[in-house]
């Protein structure tokens, strides 16, 4: 058994235990019961919850979760256009999230997947500095993407 301030007041019975505890108004909790003899130890359990917690909310604070975004386009996007979006996608990447490229196919387009293929390849160059391609462009259905992460530094 362990005492509230720290001190290891040894082997005590149960009864003992429970007394001792409510002598002070504080908990009794099992800390490692699957030990040869269990240990216990005297604290305000509550307390002891609000902490954990605290520190738990705390640690997701600083936790940074990934995000895809993502950026639709045409085969035959416009230069201003263009520009536009690879400043977007820049700023995505500098934020720390994936950037997904993505060219839609409508009607004759379909006949014409190299237009796209080169628009998503221009988005590989003109990023190429500060990202690297994670999935390269791909046809899926109407759909073809490119998948772009931060560089490792």
């Amino acid at each position: 058994m362990i005492s509230d301030t720290g001190e290891k007041l040894g082997v005590v019975p149960l009864s003992k235990a429970l007394d001792i505890a409510g002598e002070k108004k504080l908990d009794l909790v099992l800390v490692s019961p699957n030990a040869q003899t269990p240990v216990c130890k005297i604290m305000n359990y509550g307390k002891y919850r609000f902490e954990q917690s605290k520190k738990e909310k705390e640690a997701k604070k600083k936790q940074k979760i990934q995000e895809t975004k993502e950026l639709r386009i045409t085969p035959n996007i416009e230069e201003h256009d263009f520009g536009f979006k690879a400043k977007n996608a820049r700023k995505f990447l500098e934020d720390g999230n994936k950037v997904r490229i993505t060219v839609r196919f409508r009607g004759r387009e379909l006949n014409n997947t190299k237009m796209g293929e080169n628009v998503l390849n221009d988005f590989i160059k003109a990023l190429e500095d500060i990202a690297v391609v994670e999935k390269s462009p791909k046809l899926e259905g109407k759909n073809m993407f490119v998948i772009l992460a931060k560089k490792a530094n």
